[in-house]
């Protein structure tokens, strides 16, 4: 048989409906000169469309938009990604115009037919007692007093940069490159230069300050908070997503929850929960639009229908 449906179950196909689409097949060769692989997929597609049309009782020629909005639902209803369904859809959508441009139908069913809508994930984020945890930790093994100088040091630079990450929400590249320069007198405040080169002021908490001051009191001379050896001069992204993990482990969280991205979420969904504008984390963020800011609220109103859901005495009911 022609076309098969996605449950395995064969579908009569009739001669007629073969032809449409080897003629929309050929001339997406021949006009729009389509790679082969695009061919066979759109050969695919439409398999797979027609097949559903037949088992509904209808036919291509004759598909109105009830029929593709049904092939849609029934493309979500077996767990295909939105993605893939949109690829579907864009076959039918060009089959379909081809059709109306042949003359061999007057309408198109899929002109106001709206593409699946890929869900957005939601950016991981910790919990308070989680961030708790990672800097309790963090402090106490740069406190640790028979540690070598080195491991000391390490840990320390370790401390410094989750205080900060988590105090300030910082991007990883602005926290590794931040200059000491960008450290005000009192450490109140932080100049960090965004994206774009474009800067802005942070507060830090007393916490984050004491930890930078003390941090400064062990550096030799040197522009950058955290030097390194390396071309850049100073320590690179990948080291401090490494010894992130490592610590995490320690912590007992699992290592692939903890980035220092994740730690960014932490810092902007934290302070919505707690009733922060979301105009000043904007601002806070640097995000230049405030649609990315937006995201940290579905995880905030995500967090609250779980502790309904969770602890609500009908929530069983």
């Amino acid at each position: 048989m022609w076309a098969r449906a996605r449950t395995g179950r064969e579908s009569i196909v009739s001669g007629r409906e073969l032809h449409l689409v080897e003629a929309f097949l050929e001339m997406m060769s021949a006009e729009r000169g389509a790679a082969r692989n695009t061919i066979e997929a759109y050969r695919r597609d439409l398999t797979d469309y027609a097949g559903f049309l037949a088992r509904k009782g209808t036919r291509l020629s004759l598909a109105g938009r009830e029929e593709v909005a049904a092939y849609l639902a029934a493309l979500e209803a077996e767990g295909l990604a939105a993605s893939s369904s949109a690829r579907r859809l864009s076959a039918v959508r060009q089959f379909h115009k081809f059709l109306a441009a042949d003359g061999i139908r007057g309408d198109d069913p899929t002109r106001i037919v709206s593409s699946p809508k890929a869900r957005r994930n939601l950016p991981k984020v910790l919990s308070h007692q989680e961030v708790d945890k990672l800097l309790a930790l963090a402090e106490a093994e740069a406190n640790t007093p028979d540690a070598t100088d080195a491991r000391r040091r390490a840990a320390l630079r370790l401390y410094v940069l989750l205080e900060l990450a988590y105090a300030t929400g910082m991007r990883v590249s602005e926290l590794v490159g931040l200059k000491r320069a960008a450290v005000m007198r009192d450490a109140s405040f932080l100049t960090i230069t965004g994206k774009g080169g474009k800067q802005r002021i942070v507060p830090i908490n007393d916490r984050a300050r004491d930890a930078v001051r003390a941090y400064v009191g062990t550096l030799p001379p040197g522009a950058y908070l955290f030097p390194a050896n390396g071309e850049d001069g100073h320590l690179a992204r990948q080291i401090f997503g490494r010894d992130l993990k490592g610590l995490a482990g320690r912590a007992g969280i699992a290592p692939e929850r903890v980035t220092p991205h994740v730690l960014r979420h932490a810092f902007a969904s934290h302070l919505l929960a707690g009733g922060a504008d979301l105009r000043v984390v904007q601002t806070l963020l640097g995000h230049a639009d405030i649609a990315t800011t937006q995201i940290y609220t579905h995880i905030v109103d995500e967090k609250l229908r779980e502790l309904v859901e969770t602890h609500h005495p009908l929530a069983d009911g």
